[in-house]
């Protein structure tokens, strides 16, 4: 049966409800009934887009809600996500008892506001910044305001650049150059603010990610900056800052034209210090004059808080600084919120207090082992082709390999570095002998089992590549990822045996690991039904 009109499912169960009487039912001593759930809301629906006349007790409010919230994935299987989703309780307890105060309120908070400093200056001396007591930097909702205020800060330099040569600000105007690859909040930004976004195409010759060459091709007088990303969200490779800085050093000596540096370190600002040290990505490079980070992702931090941090006063304007008066004392604020709750940056200072360089060390370390079991096992099912280069030898160590024998595969260094992210396709051989297979049903079939894991289009220039992407978190122990390659390889090879619509169905049965066999009996092994406890269903 075809379906020949959209069919509502409020008007379908409205329709489908009783029509009997409705007296509210009372029981023997002349009081309201009332169920664990609440007599009203046990088969009456709560009012969706309208405010109900009449409320319900706390404890019949909060099951409700949960109940509904149930249907929602596992943050722990959801490995489309770069937000971390686990902390210790004692952090959640902390959360909790200053989960009412303003960060916003200093004079309120002040202790509250002393961490927030703490951690301005914590965050400062991990990026390497000149003069930490002549860094500047505030907590955000995450990196997407974060960056926002570094690209401000960027085109207001510019501004005041051309205004003090004489030239215009509005022909052309500005524009800010990024890699294809950029997130959104990047982009965001530039529409946002009227600045012209020069998206540089990627390539599969440049890792998926900003060629610096090519991007000097959309550098001239009007550009305020060049947005660099260490951590694309898409492959996880981090963008050569440093060469990018060199081409800009190169640039100014050639025209004249000064163009900074902010990067995008979302994700890569709280693996890069701590996994792969002697990377040279932050103000230990001159032209990089402000950095973004999330706390919550591998800052380890519940969502809700990100950072920016200018390498020093002067590049941050002071008419993107306001002063305020009216909260009980002289107040400095450079956001684009103004209330913002106060407990995720407590949470973020926990995390530092809590793990300190060797915990986070330890953290990233082992984000990056399970990522790369999971690249080397999915290359050795021929099934698919991993994009991400984070379980493959630098350039130093392959040719150092030429010569020598012997790798340590333990050491972290010996890797090309980049984020704890696994990107991958079906393989060309696997296209070629099955065709009509889509790789977007590999996310769909892995839902059923519970995992979340994105299949969608790589930037412009190679959108005709899939790609399917896990973040390996915390959380992401190598027991999953036996279990996520298990299932992987179930769904996939069940695919590739039948290609149809009812077999994809079919698809979806009992999970099954290399463990699955131990302490499982055959089956046959047991007594064939005989009543109604061993029917089965």
């Amino acid at each position: 049966m075809a379906l020949s009109k959209h069919l509502n499912p409020d008007q379908l169960i409205q329709a489908a409800k009783d029509n009997g009487g409705h007296g509210r039912i009372h029981s023997s001593t002349n009081h309201h009934a009332v169920h664990a759930y609440g007599a009203r809301y046990g088969t009456e629906p709560i009012p969706k887009y309208k405010l109900p006349s009449k409320g319900v007790d706390a404890e019949t409010a909060y099951q409700v809600i949960h109940d509904e919230l149930s249907l929602d994935g596992s943050p722990a299987l959801n490995l489309a996500s770069f937000v971390h989703t686990w902390m210790p309780k004692e952090a959640n307890q902390l959360m909790m008892e200053n989960i009412s105060k303003n960060l916003i309120d200093q004079d309120e908070y002040p202790m509250t506001q002393v961490l927030h400093t703490r951690c301005i200056s914590i965050l400062a001396d991990l990026w390497h910044a000149p003069s930490t007591e002549q860094a500047i930097g505030t907590a955000t909702t995450g990196s997407s305001e974060a960056v926002q205020l570094g690209g401000l800060a960027m085109k207001r330099i510019w501004q005041e650049r051309r205004k003090a040569a004489g030239k215009s600000i509005h022909e052309p105007g500005p524009n800010i150059v990024m890699g294809a690859n950029a997130q959104v909040a990047l982009e965001k930004f530039a529409r946002y603010f009227d600045v012209e976004a020069r998206l540089v195409p990627i390539s599969e010759e440049s890792h998926y990610r900003l060629d610096p060459k090519r991007a000097m091709e959309y550098v001239d007088e009007n550009t305020i900056g060049v947005f660099v990303i260490l951590g694309s969200t898409y492959t996880g490779h981090y963008e050569p800052v440093k060469e990018m800085a060199a081409l800009l050093d190169e640039y100014e000596k050639r025209t004249g034209h000064w163009v900074p540096i902010h990067v995008d370190a979302a994700s890569g600002g709280f693996i890069a210090p701590f996994a792969t040290p002697k990377l040279e990505w932050d103000f230990r490079i001159p032209r990089v004059v402000s950095i973004n980070a999330s706390g919550h992702k591998f800052g380890l931090s519940y969502v809700g808080v990100g950072w920016v941090v200018w390498r020093s006063k002067e590049f941050l304007p002071k008419d993107l600084i306001f002063e305020l008066h009216y909260l009980g004392s002289v107040e400095y604020s450079f956001s684009l919120n103004f209330s913002r709750p106060a407990h995720p940056v407590i949470a973020q200072y926990f995390n530092f207090v809590h793990l300190g360089k060797e915990g986070y060390r330890n953290v990233a370390l082992q984000d990056l082992k399970n990522a790369r079991l999971l690249s080397r096992a999915l290359e050795k099912t021929g099934l698919f082709t991993v994009l991400s280069d984070i379980h493959r030898p630098a350039d130093k160590v392959a040719t150092a390999l030429k010569s020598t024998v012997g790798f340590d595969e333990e050491n972290v260094e010996n890797y090309v570095p980049g984020l704890p992210v696994v990107s991958f396709r079906f393989s060309d051989e696997f296209k070629q002998k099955y065709p009509d297979v889509q790789q977007k049903w590999v996310q769909v079939l892995l839902r059923a089992k519970g995992w979340i894991v994105p299949n969608y289009e790589l930037a412009p220039n190679l959108q005709n590549v899939e790609i399917l992407r896990v973040v390996v978190r915390e959380n992401m122990t190598a027991v999953m990822v036996d279990r996520l390659v298990a299932d992987l390889l179930e769904v996939v090879e069940g695919l590739a045996k039948e290609d149809t619509p009812m077999h994809a169905l079919t698809a979806l049965q009992s999970r099954k690991t290399v463990e699955h066999h131990h302490g499982r009996l055959e089956e046959g092994s047991g007594s064939k039904p005989s009543g109604t406890y061993a029917r089965q269903c």
